[in-house]
């Protein structure tokens, strides 16, 4: 009955979290819009960062809580999700464009940000991401920030078209989203990690492999949902920078922020999963290197890989 419970529990804390990000990213743009801010800058910024929100409030509530595997499987379990499946499976429902700009900016940077991680959580402190190590990886996610609105201002042509058109709603109509969503996404990530450390407790599964599995599944379903109605409009280049947006502002935003509140400690296995989630992005980018595509039969290839990476850390366990 308690195992009943806990899953219950859990999904009722994703579905808060997925409708929460969605209220507050809905409710924040047209306030941002009511107040001139370009749509440019919206889209770079509220709508990249708002499908990761899931993925922030778990990591920061399982920090507060001192659950820090949770926190860092999270992380990299959504990622590798995202690069894989969201991905693939995009690809092989139509064969994905990637933009120059992806390949020439965002997958290094994230490349460099994943080896100065690797650095301070294998290196200068083995298995512990230290309070200013976090620091300094939050003046990165701010710096990228910044560097992602002077590229979307300088290239314009570059805003995802999905904040030019829009409705416009009543001011105390937004400001009720944004309240709600902010709630949804406290509570549901409160909810959300609860019930995944019962549920790792009484099935005998480690706090990890929850955060990479059933909780980086869950908090990645807006990006997932986000691309494949992108990639059905034909939009297939913002279901990619979606996918890779959100990736970059996980691992370097979410995991800074959770690393300042209390510093993480990592299992000794972890250094596997890190492995696996840069081995995905650099499939990404010999896939798309050249003809800044991926073609169906490597996003087939992309989603088995995750099926047997699954099969893998289950069987760790």
């Amino acid at each position: 009955m308690e195992i009943f419970l806990a899953i219950l529990l859990l999904i009722v804390g994703m579905i808060l979290l997925i409708k929460g990000a969605d209220f507050f990213v809905e409710g924040a743009s047209q306030v941002a819009k009511a107040l001139k801010v370009p749509s440019l800058i919206i889209g770079l910024t509220l709508v990249s960062i708002g499908t990761s929100l899931p993925e922030t409030s778990v990591s920061v509530a399982s920090a507060i809580s001192n659950n820090s595997d949770l926190s860092f499987g999270n992380v990299v379990g959504s990622n590798i999700f995202n690069v894989l499946v969201v991905i693939g499976l995009c690809s092989t429902i139509l064969p994905m464009v990637v933009s120059k700009s992806i390949i020439k900016f965002d997958i290094p940077i994230y490349f460099a940000i994943m080896i100065i991680i690797a650095i301070f959580a294998y290196g200068i402190s083995p298995f512990v991401l230290e309070r200013w190590e976090a620091g300094i990886l939050f003046a990165i996610f701010i710096g990228y920030l910044a560097f992602t609105i002077y590229r979307g201002i300088k290239h314009p042509d570059q805003d995802s078209e999905e904040n030019a058109e829009y409705k416009r709603k009543p001011m105390w109509l937004n400001l009720i989203l944004i309240v709600v969503g902010l709630v949804g996404i406290i509570f549901g990530g409160d909810l959300v990690v609860d019930n995944a450390a019962k549920l790792a407790t009484k099935l005998g599964m480690s706090q990890l492999l929850v955060g990479l599995t059933i909780v980086a599944v869950g908090t990645s379903l807006p990006e997932l949902v986000t691309s494949l109605v992108a990639c059905k409009k034909g939009e297939n280049d913002i279901a990619v920078g979606n996918a890779i947006g959100s990736c970059l502002f996980n691992i370097v935003g979410i995991i800074s922020i959770s690393g300042m509140i209390r510093e993480i400690n990592l299992t000794d296995n972890s250094y596997i999963d890190f492995i696996v989630m840069a081995i995905a992005a650099i499939l990404v980018f010999l896939f798309a290197f050249k003809t800044y595509r991926v073609n169906r039969w490597q996003g087939i290839v992309m989603v088995l890989l995750y099926v047997c990476y699954l099969t893998f850390i289950i069987i760790r366990n």
